[in-house]
This record gives C-alpha cells, sequence and structure tokens, in this order.
C-alpha cells in the first residue's frame, strides 16, 4: 500500500525550498496544459520501462488528473520497493488548491 499526501502539502513544500520529486504519469496533451514547477513527466503506459531510472533511495509523490492514474502507478511503484506517494485529488485538486 502507498501513502496519499495533499495539494496543499505538496505546495508548502514547494514554497519551503524542500527536495520533491513529482513525477506526472497524464498523457503528454494533458501536461502540455501545466504542470506542478519542477515535475518529471512519464506517461503512466511509460512507467514500466522508464522506473529504472528513479532512485530507490528518495520520496516521489506522483500525479494525474484526478489521482486514479497516479494511484495506480503508486500501486506499480510500490511493488517494487518505492518510496510513493499518491496527490490526492490530482491537477484538478492541485489548480483549485492554487487559486
Amino acid at each position: 500500500m502507498y501513502k496519499k499526501i495533499t495539494p496543499e502539502e505538496v505546495a508548502k513544500r514547494i514554497e519551503s525550498g524542500k527536495e520533491i520529486n513529482v513525477i506526472d504519469v497524464r498523457e503528454k496533451e494533458e501536461v502540455e496544459q501545466g504542470m506542478i514547477p519542477g515535475a518529471t513527466h512519464i506517461p503512466l503506459g511509460d512507467l514500466p520501462n522508464q522506473y529504472t531510472r528513479l532512485d530507490n533511495n528518495k520520496e516521489y509523490i506522483l500525479v494525474c488528473r484526478s489521482g486514479k492514474r497516479s494511484g495506480k502507478a503508486c500501486e506499480f511503484l510500490s511493488e517494487k520497493s518505492m518510496n510513493v506517494k499518491n496527490m490526492t485529488g490530482g491537477m484538478l485538486a492541485w489548480e483549485k488548491e492554487r487559486k
């Protein structure tokens, strides 16, 4: 099982200057609409081929549009013993929180 993190908590980490590793698993067209600053784009479908480039010693926050795809990504990465958190509500919640 994986942990969750709120958009507010993510924003506070960014604002405080803490190291933060955000992976956006949305499709290219969605990411073109905007991303969390500093996020890395790895579409969910590419994750099985790309996860080995991630550092097992880091925490990763996964995000998608609403939290469902990033939840699937968290399940996958958790099975690979990665330290992951799913951002609740996804980019929809992020955009509301940033207004």
